[in-house]
Parts: structure tokens; C-alpha cells; sequence
């Protein structure tokens, strides 16, 4: 059923404590919370529930969960903690009373994730813009020219090696096999363990040659659980249905090679990619693409996230500078005038507008776009923010769905916060004004 409203209770409750008595309602996030169009996000909410059922929950509620979580960098479980004694998070959510429990189960937010999916939270990131807009935090025409980079966001996975990788596949079949019944000859668990950690240690002692041959043994491990698994599953196609996504992963990570292009990094998430950084300190990262806009002028509460996008299968940059483009104009209804980005969008083919200006490009270039082109590494720092003071840094949802819901979290989430950092410092000056002694005036003879 579709998700119940929260409505303003006038009438007084003697036995509970309304919020607007105990909170200062002059405060940053109750501001934000009354310039936010909770009904706009409602409006793109309501499609993914039916008609009849049970009521749903409300959808200020768990978009203020979402929001507050990546605005203060929280966990699923550190909101719900927060929001049971934070009584300005319970406004935010739009709680008239104090309340003393959760009204929600904590699993009730990878629910609603799961369930709206990536187009709510390009909604979030859409209102976040729109707020700030509304609140004089953004100008239209400083959104006219964008800068657009390209990222790696890391999935939450161990750094992988073949020893591990086979051993983990070793696990994962022999108890999905001890679950379903299907005995199996040996289950190679002990002796698998005595091998990974023998290559571990002939891999740090430099003797690659012993622990080459204990990992093609190891190896030699996952073939035969494989192989005893599927003669005893053959016969039953339940069974073999039960097993096909698990034995096809253990099939890919057991044949495959270091020259791959299509390898498993991580057995819980198959999805994670390994995208070269070309960097001393950080060769490699496991996770996906991911590109994020922002303008170059700067507006008075900081630099927006204009668009954020996760991309899948290590697309070349310039092949994603098109699409991104295209969807900031969709979200947002501004057509910007110039982009910049770095060298490694060379032959990005992108014809019209927004004219597309590369780094160290000569040809065709003003002194404002020159000016501006300059100002193209003011992306950098917005993306360490992201990493360091986001979740961008590491990736904890599931799936290539959780990787496009995370930009986009963080990305709303970013925004909230430079507009919240706005109110208060706006606030704090406005109180600067009315506090500061009036200067005598000086009357001339």
C-alpha cells in the first residue's frame, strides 16, 4: 500500500513532549528541513507501491534517514541510533513529538533502497540542487559552465588473490552443499586452509616456486568439489537450479587466467572491477567508475555536485561524456554552455552544446575560457571530499544497483551539507549584524 502521510498535529499532547518546544527552531536543519519539497519526493515514491496492503512507511521519514546519513556520514544502523535521542533528527523526519523508539526496523532502509532504486535517488540529488537554488546557496548561471571528472568508487572487498579467491569458492559450495543435503567425498576445507596459508607464507619469504605449487594444489581442491558436486546434483533440476549461480563462479574463478579481461575479484560481489590508477601509491582500485560534475564558478555556499553517475565494464572517459552531459540537462533543465575536462577525454566525439574544452587545449580557447580552463582542477578536492568525508571511499552496498545508489547518496548528501553549512554561517552573520553596537553619527556644525 502506499506510504502514509505525516501530518501536523495542532492539538496538545499531555503526556508527550512536542519538539517544537524543546528544539531551537532557529536552527540549521530544521531550516533545511522547511525549504526541502517533501512532496515533490513523495510524488517520485509513490509508483513503486500498490494500491492495497499495508500502509507503507513514510517517505519523509526514510528520505530523512537517507539524507542525515550521508550528511553526517552514519551507517544504516548509526542514523537509527542517532535519531532515537537527537530530537532535531526527529523534526527533520518529520516527527511532531519526541519519540522514545524507532518506528522502523533497521533493515527497513536496504528494503526502501531496494525498492525505489537509482531514479529516487537522482531525485534527492535533483532537490538537493533545487533547495539550494531556493535558498540563494546557487545561481542558474553559474551552473552554465561544468567541469567533469572521472573517479574509481572502491567496493568493500579484500584485496584479492587467486589463493584466496579459490579457497573462498571451496567454503561457499561445501556449505551451500552441507545446507541442501549433497555429501560430498571430502570437503577440502581443512587442508584447503593449511594451503592458503602456507602460499601466503612462501609468497613472503620470496619463494614463489613452493607457493605456485601450492596454489595450482589448492586449485587442484576446487576442481574435484566442483566435480563431485555436479555428478550429485545432475539427477535433481531443483538442486541444480540452487547451485548454477554459485558453480558458475566457482567454474569462472577456477579457470581463469592472470591475463583475463573478464576476471572475479571478489566472490560476494562479482561485479567489482580492477581499474588501473596509474599512481605510485595506489596502482589499482577494485570497484567501478564513476563521474562527477560540478561548475566552475563558484557559488556562495561552495561547489555543487551537478551530476553523479556510476558506470559499469571500465568504459574509456570520453565514451561517458556524452550520457553525462545529456542526463545533467535532464535532471537539472540547464543547458550548459562549456565543459571542461581533463586529457583523458581526447576523442570524446560530443558535437553541440556544451562545447567540450580539454586541459592544455590551444585552439579555440579565450581569455575566459582560458580563465576558466584553469579552474578545471577544482574537481579534485570536491572528489577527496567525497572519498574522506562521504561514503564514497568505500562502497557497502550490494550489487551494481548499490554501487549507482551510493554516487548518487553521496552526491545528495554533499549538497545537503554545503547548504546546510550555509544556514548556519548565514545565521551566524545575521546575529553578528543585530548584536554589533550601531556607530554614533558625527553631525557637522
Amino acid at each position: 500500500m502506499k506510504p502514509k502521510r505525516i501530518e501536523n498535529q495542532p492539538q496538545e499532547d499531555l503526556f508527550r513532549s512536542r519538539l517544537d518546544h524543546i528544539i531551537n527552531l532557529r536552527h540549521e536543519l530544521v531550516k533545511l528541513a522547511d525549504a526541502i519539497d517533501w512532496n515533490f519526493l513523495e510524488s517520485k515514491v509513490t509508483p513503486f507501491y500498490a494500491a492495497e496492503g499495508r500502509p507503507g512507511v513514510p517517505v519523509r521519514l526514510m528520505a530523512g534517514l537517507h539524507i542525515l546519513k550521508q550528511m553526517y556520514n552514519l551507517s544504516d544502523d548509526g542514523v537509527c541510533d542517532r535519531w532515537v535521542y537527537d530530537p532535531y533528527f526527529q523534526h527533520f523526519c518529520g516527527e511532531t513529538y519526541f519519540q522514545h523508539d524507532f518506528p522502523i526496523e533497521r533493515s527497513s532502509m536496504t528494503h526502501f533502497r531496494h525498492r525505489v532504486g537509482e531514479e529516487f535517488c537522482v531525485a534527492l540529488l535533483q532537490e538537493s540542487l533545487h533547495t539550494a537554488h531556493k535558498l540563494g546557496a546557487l545561481e542558474t548561471q553559474q551552473m552554465k559552465s561544468v567541469i567533469v571528472d572521472t573517479t574509481v568508487q572502491p567496493k568493500a572487498v579484500t584485496f584479492p588473490t587467486d589463493a584466496k579467491l579459490r579457497y573462498k569458492a571451496i567454503v561457499a559450495l561445501t556449505e551451500l552443499a552441507k545446507q541442501h543435503g549433497v555429501q560430498l567425498r571430502q570437503s577440502y576445507t581443512r587442508v584447503g586452509k593449511s594451503a592458503l596459508i602456507a602460499s601466503s607464507r612462501y609468497r613472503h619469504a620470496k619463494q614463489m616456486k613452493r607457493a605456485k605449487r601450492v596454489e595450482k594444489k589448492l586449485n587442484t581442491y576446487l576442481g574435484r568439489v566442483i566435480r563431485d558436486i555436479e555428478r550429485k546434483i545432475n539427477p535433481d533440476d531443483a538442486l541444480r537450479l540452487v547451485f548454477k549461480e554459485a558453480l558458475k563462479k566457482a567454474n569462472q574463478i577456477h579457470t581463469q587466467q592472470k591475463t583475463d579481461t573478464d576476471k572475479i575479484y571478489s566472490w560476494h560481489a562479482p561485479e567489482v572491477e580492477c581499474i588501473s590508477k596509474g599512481k605510485a601509491h595506489k596502482p589499482y582500485e577494485f570497484g567501478c567508475k564513476v563521474s562527477i560534475t560540478t561548475h566552475v564558478k563558484p557559488a556562495l555556499a561552495g561547489h555543487f555536485v551537478c551530476h553523479a553517475k556510476a558506470f559499469h565494464g571500465r568504459p574509456y572517459d570520453g565514451h561517458t561524456l556524452t550520457l553525462v552531459l545529456q542526463e545533467m540537462h535532464q535532471q537539472t533543465g540547464i543547458i550548459a554552455e562549456r565543459a571542461y575536462t581533463d586529457k583523458g577525454y581526447r576523442g570524446h566525439q560530443h558535437e553541440g552544446k556544451p562545447r567540450v574544452f580539454i586541459s592544455g587545449q590551444k585552439r579555440g580557447v579565450t581569455a575566459t575560457i582560458k580563465r576558466e580552463l584553469r579552474r578545471r582542477s577544482v574537481v579534485e578536492p570536491l572528489i577527496g571530499h567525497l572519498k574522506n568525508e562521504g561514503r564514497l571511499g568505500r562502497n557497502y552496498l550490494l550489487g551494481e544497483l548499490g554501487d549507482k545508489i551510493n554516487v548518487l547518496l553521496v552526491s545528495a548528501g554533499y549538497n545537503f551539507k554545503l547548504i546546510l553549512r550555509w544556514l548556519r554561517l548565514l545565521l551566524a552573520f545575521i546575529l553578528i549584524q543585530l548584536t554589533q553596537p550601531s556607530k554614533p553619527c558625527l553631525m557637522q556644525n
